[in-house]
């Protein structure tokens, strides 16, 4: 085998991080077609914040040239000619869902046209991207067999090795956490399996098969999503009740064999789309999925349930509705990271609006031109300038920020603080899921 050169398709959340690491060991051509993103990150600032400008600068080349005069480093382009010297292709482009829930493979299809335009004799083809089983096989050889006109397995390889990257989570990091390997034959499979040990220090787990590997992703956020559905339905049932959830679950949590998942909204690019991937494949294979389906029907729910459940505490409280003043804090999908993607927060503020409720959002993590283009929103870039007296608080995500904000400044006499992910001590709310 030729030394490995390195070109990764798409530079989000997964592939940045991956290209830093390789670049380390490798010489790593970064491709995006996202011009604004190349030019940011050649100025060592990632958006994301999934990697540091000093990690950015200790691998970035100025140029091509000065990559291939060098054994490690890292170009970042938009050029497509720039990733034809590569071998070694890995693709880590969006896998989401259409607005009826259907996967679209759209990205991951034209990221393999990209991929087959360069595509030459011995090359290799890694997928990361979350898919159905069979995608990488059925969908994604057929297109780069067209564009590049060379055969699959003969002329050219393909791999699948799962990205499990975990937004805003700086313990697990890309490095840290074990890898799915596979590839198309035994020997391939082999090679990308030593690629990837070169610089994951959790190791690697050699999958027998491509599609054994894209199962055990697909089903890993399957299992958390149905796991987070079952105490979402919990959090329901023990409102009616009048019981705490989070003080049933600690109690629960004394038993050694008990999961310990806790309630909430469930978004995001994995967890939140991912089932869907698997129960559409199921369904063309004729079996209709009955957990998986259900479990995302109940956490799709969660949104509007809190709002609903809002707007009756203020009934409560006698603070008419219509008109009402409501600050939503947190817009992202998860705490203490800038990932606005599929993020389930909006539909609180969606459902709210119907009620004819005044609704502002507040998140120090979210970018305002990006909400706005994402979701049609305005933020508010600073409480400090609110000159609105809310009736209501709804603290959406818990970002490390607002467990010192000081929301009884921000509220009238009367109000409801609706704390959705416990993260405020009990008393500091009227409830929480």
């Amino acid at each position: 085998m030729k030394k490995t050169k390195i070109a990764i398709i798409g530079l989000g959340y997964v592939g940045l991080p991956l290209a830093v690491e390789f670049a380390k060991k490798y010489q790593v051509i970064g491709f995006d077609i996202n011009t604004q993103r190349i030019k940011e990150l050649r100025k060592n600032s990632d958006v994301t914040l999934e990697t540091t400008s000093s990690e950015l600068e200790q691998v970035n080349v100025h140029s091509l040239e000065a990559l291939h005069k060098t054994s490690t480093g890292l170009w970042l382009t938009d050029d497509l000619s720039a990733i034809a010297s590569a071998n070694f292709y890995i693709i880590t482009v969006p896998t989401p869902v259409d607005k009826n829930n259907r996967p679209d493979l759209t990205p991951l299809l034209k990221a393999s046209e990209t991929v087959g335009k360069v595509l030459k004799k011995e090359d290799v083809v890694v997928y990361e991207s979350t898919v159905f089983p069979g995608a990488t096989e059925d969908e994604c050889v057929p297109i780069l067999e067209k564009i590049s006109g060379l055969t699959f397995n003969k002329d050219f390889y393909v791999g699948y090795s799962p990205e499990r990257i975990n937004p805003g989570d700086k313990k697990h990091t890309v490095t840290k956490i074990l890898k799915i390997t596979s590839g198309s034959t035994p020997e391939i499979a082999q090679y990308i399996d030593e690629v990837y040990q070169s610089i994951i220090v959790a190791g690697t787990h050699l999958a027998p098969s491509i599609k054994v590997a894209e199962a055990a992703k697909v089903i890993e956020n399957s299992q958390r999503d149905i796991n987070i559905a079952f105490v979402n339905e919990l959090a329901k049932i023990f409102r009616l009740m009048d019981i705490d959830t989070h003080e049933v679950l600690e109690a629960a949590g004394t038993k050694w064999n008990f999961l310990p998942f806790k309630p909430g909204l469930v978004g995001g690019h994995c967890i939140g789309v991912d089932p869907y991937y698997l129960a559409q494949k199921a369904m063309e294979l004729g079996y209709n999925p009955e957990i998986i389906l259900a479990g995302r029907r109940l956490n799709d729910s969660m949104g509007p349930f809190v709002s609903q459940e809002t707007v009756k505490m203020m009934i409560q409280e006698g603070i008419p509705i219509k008109n009402a003043n409501v600050l939503v804090l947190g817009i992202t999908f998860k705490e203490d990271c800038p990932d606005i993607r599929n993020s389930r927060a909006i539909d609180i503020v969606r459902e709210l609006q119907t009620y004819g409720v005044n609704v502002d959002v507040y998140d120090p993590w979210a970018t305002v031109s990006a909400v706005k283009h994402e979701y049609g929103i305005d933020l508010i870039s600073s409480l400090d300038d609110v000159n609105t007296i809310y009736d209501g608080v709804i603290i959406a995500v818990s970002h490390q920020e607002f467990k010192t904000l000081d929301i009884k400044g921000l509220v009238g006499e009367h109000h409801i603080i609706f704390d959705v992910k416990a993260t405020l001590p009990k008393t500091a709310s009227h409830s929480r899921l």
